[in-house]
C-alpha cells in the first residue's frame, strides 16, 4: 500500500486568501497542497468591484487600523503587479450626500495621510461645472471632491498567486474537496475528492481559507474548534453601456448612507455596484435579485443623465462574501477586518482558520497567517513577499506603458489591441504566449474575438483553466466581447484538446 503524501501545509480553498498563504509558505521552503473545490477564484475572489483601495467609507465605522494596513498594501500591491493593477481617480460628487461637506473634506484628508502615500495624487475639491469629471452627470452645479485608489483584475490577481506558488514548488489542484480531516497526533489526515477519485494526504497543519465555505470545512474536520463565526453577504454589480466619457470613476453617496461605484469597465461599459444583502442560505453559487438591480440602476439614474432600465444590463454577477461576525446589525457595517483562529496545543496538529478579508490586505493576512503557523511549527523562514513581484510584473520600473511600447516595437505584425490586451493579462509571461509569433496566423485558430488557440493552451498549461467559463469569464473578461459561438467553439476545442495545469 502506497504511503500517501506528507506537506507541512494543506491549504482548503483557492480564493485570494488561500492562493497568498500558499505563496508566502512556498516561498518560506514550506512544503505546500492548495485545493479548490471549484475554479480559483471561482466564487468571491472574482466577485468583487475589482478595487485596491483603502476602504474610504471604512472610516465612518471606526476601522482605523484596517484602512491603514489596506492605504500601506495599495501602493505596495500595484508595485508587484503593474500589469493587472493602475492608479484610477474617483469623483465624489455631493448632490445627494447625506454627509455634510466638512465631514467628507476630513475623511478624505485622513485617507490621504493614514498610509504614507508615496505615488498616487492626493485629494483636490472640483467645481464640477467646470471641469469635464463632471459630464454626464444629472446634476453638475455642486462641488465634489476627487481623490485616489486602485483598480485590479480580482481573478487573475489570484492565479498569479497560485502560479508563484506553484513555481516556488507548491501543488495546487483545482476541482479537489476536501472530505474529511481527522488529527492524528502531529498530523492530519485529510481524504480528498478530484476527477482522479479519491486520495489520502497527511499534512502538519491545516489552513481553512475556504472563504463562505469556512464553517462547512470545519463540520468536516474532527475534532475542530473555533470561536470565531461567518456572516455571509450578499454582493452584486452590474455592467451597463458606458455612462460617460473618461477614465474616471465616480463613488456615489446614497440616502441610506450606502455607496454605489460606478467603474469604466473594459472600454465599452460602466461597472455598478455593489450591494449588501444579508445571506441566510447554505454557501454556494449566488445571482443578483431584482430588487439589487433596481437598487444600483435608481442609484446610477438619480445621478447620471442617461437613464437605463433593467434592458440596459449586459451582464451582473454575485459573490457571497465571507465576513467575520461582529454582531453588527446593519450588514454594510460588517467589519472587513479579518480574525485568525489558530487551533493548536495539547498535542493537537495545528488548524488555522480565516474569516474575513478583503483583496487589498490579502498579502499582510497571509504573512501574517505565517507568523501564527510560525509560533507551533518549527522551521519557517522568514517573511518576503513585501514587494516581490508577481508572475509577469518584472517590468522596467513597473512602467507598463514603456513595457508595452517595447513589445509592439518587437512585434510590429501583430496587432497593438491584441498585445495591449495580451500584455495587460500576462505581463512580461506575455513571451511565453508568443512565442515565436510574428503575425496572428502563428497563435493559431482564433475562436472569437481576438482569443487564439495558442493564448487557450497557455492557460490551460500554466493556469489551470479547465472550461470555457473559466477562461471567458475569470481569466479574462471576453465573454462581454467575443461573438456568438464562441463559447461551443471553445468548448469544443479544450473537450478535444484535454489536459490541465501542473
Amino acid at each position: 500500500m502506497t504511503e500517501p503524501s506528507t506537506y507541512d501545509l494543506l491549504i482548503v480553498g483557492g480564493g485570494i486568501n488561500g492562493a497568498g498563504i500558499a505563496r508566502d509558505a512556498a516561498g518560506r521552503g514550506l512544503s505546500v497542497l492548495l485545493v479548490e473545490q471549484a475554479d480559483l477564484a471561482s466564487h468571491t475572489s472574482s466577485a468583487s468591484t475589482k478595487l485596491i483601495h483603502g476602504g474610504l467609507r471604512y472610516l465612518e465605522y471606526g476601522e482605523f487600523r484596517l484602512v491603514r494596513e489596506a492605504l500601506i498594501e495599495r501602493e505596495r500591491l500595484w508595485g508587484m503587479a503593474p500589469h493587472i493593477i493602475w492608479p484610477l481617480r474617483f469623483v465624489l460628487p455631493q448632490s445627494h450626500s447625506p454627509r455634510p461637506a466638512w465631514m467628507v473634506r476630513l475623511g478624505l484628508f485622513l485617507y490621504d495621510h493614514l498610509g504614507g502615500r508615496k505615488r498616487l495624487p492626493g485629494t483636490q475639491t472640483v467645481r464640477l461645472d467646470r471641469s469635464p469629471l463632471g459630464a454626464g452627470l444629472a446634476e453638475r452645479d455642486a462641488r465634489g471632491f476627487v481623490y485616489s485608489d486602485c483598480w485590479v483584475e480580482d481573478s487573475r490577481l489570484v492565479v498569479l498567486n497560485a502560479r508563484d506558488a506553484a513555481d516556488r514548488g507548491a501543488v495546487v489542484r483545482t476541482r479537489t474537496r476536501l472530505t474529511g480531516a481527522r488529527c492524528d497526533g502531529a498530523t492530519w489526515t485529510a481524504t480528498l475528492e478530484g476527477a482522479a477519485g479519491q486520495e489520502t494526504v497527511r499534512a502538519r497543519a491545516l489552513v481553512n481559507a475556504a472563504g463562505p465555505w469556512v464553517s462547512d470545512v470545519l463540520g468536516r474536520t474532527e475534532g475542530a474548534r473555533s470561536t470565531s463565526a461567518v456572516r455571509l453577504v450578499k454582493g452584486s454589480h452590474i455592467v451597463v453601456p458606458r455612462l460617460y466619457e473618461g477614465d474616471h470613476a465616480f463613488m456615489l453617496q446614497n440616502d441610506d448612507r450606502r455607496i454605489v461605484f460606478a467603474i469604466p469597465y473594459e472600454g465599452r461599459f460602466t461597472l455598478v455596484g455593489t450591494t449588501d444583502q444579508p445571506w441566510e442560505a447554505a454557501p454556494g453559487p449566488a445571482t443578483i435579485s431584482a430588487a439589487e438591480t433596481r437598487y444600483l440602476l435608481d442609484t446610477a439614474n438619480r445621478y447620471f443623465t442617461q437613464q437605463l432600465s433593467g434592458a440596459d444590463v449586459a451582464w451582473s454577477y454575485a459573490g457571497i462574501r465571507p465576513l467575520h461576525d461582529d454582531h453588527a446589525g446593519n450588514a454594510a457595517a460588517v467589519t472587513r477586518d479579518y480574525v485568525l483562529d489558530l487551533d493548536a496545543g495539547d498535542g493537537h496538529a495545528p488548524m488555522l482558520s480565516i474569516f474575513g478579508g478583503k483583496i487589498t490586505t490579502y498579502r499582510k493576512l497571509a504573512e501574517h497567517a505565517l507568523a501564527e503557523l510560525a509560533g507551533v511549527l518549527p522551521g519557517i523562514g522568514a517573511a518576503w513577499t513585501a514587494g516581490a513581484v508577481l508572475p509577469g510584473g518584472d517590468m522596467a520600473g513597473g512602467d507598463f506603458d514603456r513595457f508595452l511600447d517595447g513589445l509592439v516595437a518587437a512585434r510590429p505584425g501583430l496587432p497593438r489591441a491584441l498585445l495591449t490586451r495580451l500584455a495587460r493579462a500576462y505581463g512580461t509571461r506575455v513571451e511565453a504566449l508568443l512565442g515565436g509569433a510574428t503575425g496572428p496566423a502563428d497563435l493559431g485558430e482564433d475562436l472569437g474575438g481576438g482569443l487564439t488557440t495558442a493564448e487557450v493552451d497557455y492557460l490551460v498549461g500554466q493556469e489551470w483553466a479547465m472550461t470555457a467559463e473559466d477562461i471567458l469569464y475569470r481569466r479574462s473578461k471576453l465573454g462581454l466581447h467575443v461573438p456568438p459561438g464562441t463559447m461551443e467553439r471553445l468548448a469544443t476545442y479544450l473537450d478535444a484538446r484535454g489536459g490541465a495545469a501542473g
